[in-house]
């Protein structure tokens, strides 16, 4: 049940972030005088679809508000209409649920008639272009600031913080098996009892490092029993025993959440930005075994080419596609609780922002790099030169995306 609900989640979290990323598009675009032609949630084939359009009477002049404005309306689409040309925006729901678009009027670089993208300046086109980054941006920045407020969980290594604003919230340490004649049991811990300090210091989760700190000592455990609180002492075992632990008890913990209060819109912002730096330099690390680890597989010497396939494993072990996230990855985080799936949520959805921004022609940091060149130049880019670069790009997007696919489906089984 839980891997069925998780993949829903899946579904719909990606669904959603990538609707979000092309509404940062339409916002744009509308804001800059672009006519925006159709907006639509998932891909095509359409199931349904309605028009935005002006109101006119009888006669065919335009109707007003009282304030002077053109009166719009809402109108649904017959099926038989769908392929004919609307003077409004149209707003279309479609079957396969997998992300979104924002069709604008010439989205070619050369086009100059007015009101579309191509007559657009070039600071207008930056900002419509990368109007979809920022809105992945702005996404993981108020999921995080509401964890921040209700509970963030903790990923990173130093991850950001506010320690004068923090407070930690946790489910203690709780006992849930006892070794016969362990220390444990001579010291007289019970199952259920929820471990609280170790020789003074607070325990946030089983693996916390105090609990291996003092093999062969005398530790003195903080405990509550029955809403009971309770000091024992336990000589542990010394280290590399024969019986293979020091206390001798099985332990389980709920997840570790800071929450925060005027300091949760920075520890959004922090955070986000953290996760901005990591996903880089995950990128930057993943480039890197890539070309060493081909240009390694040409060499003579057999060790160079087993570093060169070890750099090239690391780095797809490291690439994660749709069925990967669906499939796998939003299933074990499911069980993990709403916190830590909202988390998940806005990772993505930072990830999303950054890999936008790449200088791939297919995606938007592509196309701008495209445009600033031809400006460089001081001309425009060409309809067949942009259309030429862009579908290569996407074959070759295409074909990376089949090979991450088949890799996912790999892992999963």
């Amino acid at each position: 049940m839980n891997v069925f609900f998780g993949i829903l989640i899946g579904v719909f979290s990606l669904l959603f972030l990538v609707t979000a990323h092309e509404f940062g598009h339409f916002l744009m675009a509308r804001r800059n005088g672009v006519r925006v032609l159709e907006f639509g949630i998932g891909f095509p084939p359409r199931a349904i679809a309605w028009v935005h359009e002006l109101q006119k009477d009888k006669k065919g002049n335009i109707l007003k508000k009282k304030n002077g404005k053109p009166l719009y309306k809402w109108r649904r689409l017959k099926k038989s209409e769908w392929k004919q040309p609307q003077d409004g925006l149209v707003f279309s729901l479609n079957y396969l649920s997998i992300g979104g678009f924002c069709q604008m009027d010439g989205e070619s670089d050369a086009d100059t008639r007015p009101g579309t993208f191509g007559a657009a300046t070039f600071w207008q086109k930056t900002k419509i272009l990368f109007g979809g980054v920022l809105m992945n941006w702005l996404v993981a920045f108020l999921v995080f600031t509401i964890l921040a407020w209700v509970g963030m969980p903790t990923f990173l290594e130093n991850q950001f913080s506010v320690d004068s604003d923090k407070t930690i919230d946790f489910k203690p340490v709780e006992v849930v098996k006892i070794v016969e004649n362990s220390p444990a049991e001579r010291a007289g811990f019970e199952l259920g009892d929820n471990i609280l300090r170790v020789n003074g210091s607070p325990v946030y989760d089983a693996y916390d490092p105090l609990f291996s700190s003092f093999a062969g000592e005398t530790v003195t455990y903080d405990i509550q029993r029955n809403g009971e609180n309770l000091t024992l002492e336990a000589t542990l075992n010394e280290a590399n025993n024969e019986w293979g632990y020091l206390l001798g008890v099985s332990m389980s913990s709920d997840y570790v959440f800071s929450r925060y209060t005027w300091s949760a819109p920075l520890v959004g912002a922090g955070t986000t930005l953290q996760l901005t730096g990591e996903t880089f330099k995950g990128l930057g690390s993943l480039l890197y075994n890539l070309a060493t680890g081909t240009v390694r597989l040409f060499s003579f010497d057999d060790t160079t080419r087993e570093a060169g396939q070890e750099a090239i494993s690391s780095a797809g072990e490291g690439v994660t596609g749709p069925v990967g996230i669906v499939g796998y990855i939003f299933p074990t985080f499911a069980s993990a609780g709403f916190n830590n799936i909202s988390f998940l949520i806005a990772l993505i959805s930072a990830s999303l922002a950054c890999m936008n921004v790449l200088p791939i022609p297919a995606l938007d940091g592509g196309r701008w790099l495209m445009i600033f060149i031809a400006r460089l130049k001081h001309k425009r880019l060409s309809k067949e030169t942009e259309e030429k670069v862009v579908s290569r790009s996407l074959i070759a997007l295409f074909v990376l995306m089949i090979l991450i696919t088949i890799l996912d489906i790999t892992r999963f089984f």
